[in-house]
């Protein structure tokens, strides 16, 4: 069985949740080898919006956590073979970091590895409303390479709770980085 290498990214934006949940769906599927990066800001929205201890408990899911300011780490290089990136939720700091090749820390040099290696890189962009330097930075990371998933709740799945939500928005995350097993999201049928 092949090993497939994904890296998760958390930055501080709200929506902690989201990385947490697709950490704990990749971690879930046989064959995937997780390798997580996660910014000062997110260890603070971790504690706040998931639980107090969360960074911590996070890290007995993954198979390797890599500092922040280790950017010698394995994910730092092009020649350290993954099959993608998800920074989720990527905060408007990080975009502008990755759309102008800002690399001064692991998470953004790490994403700047996936776009020059033209391996897939999903930014759940996490802030509203949008102003014009943010839909510029979205443009072009967009012309570089990445996949913007803002986090807009699907409905047509009729989610009963917010965590089904928060189920459904990482699995469609996940089904972007075309992993052996995907797809995991609930697909449309079509109108009954």
């Amino acid at each position: 069985m092949t090993v497939e290498r994904v890296v998760v990214g958390i930055s501080g934006a709200s929506g902690a949740a989201l990385g947490v949940r697709i950490v704990e769906r990749l971690t879930s599927l046989p064959a995937i080898e997780t390798h997580l990066v996660v910014s000062e800001a997110a260890r603070r929205t971790l504690d706040l919006e998931w639980a107090p201890g969360a960074f911590e408990n996070l890290l007995s899911c993954v198979h390797h956590h890599h500092p922040i300011g280790d950017i010698g780490a394995s994910i730092a290089s092009g020649s350290f073979p993954v099959h993608g990136m998800i920074v989720a939720p990527c905060s408007m700091q990080t975009l502008s970091a990755i759309a102008t090749g800002r690399t001064d820390t692991l998470l953004t040099r790490a994403a700047d590895v996936q776009l020059k290696e033209r391996r897939r890189l999903v930014l759940l962009a996490r802030e509203t409303p949008l102003h014009l330097g943010h839909l510029r930075n979205m443009c072009a990371v967009t012309e570089m390479g990445a996949i913007v998933m803002p986090p807009v709740p699907a409905f047509y799945h009729q989610p009963q709770s917010v965590d089904e939500i928060i189920d459904h928005l990482a699995a469609r995350a996940i089904d972007l980085l075309a992993l052996s097993h995907s797809p995991l999201s609930k697909s449309w049928q079509g109108a009954l």
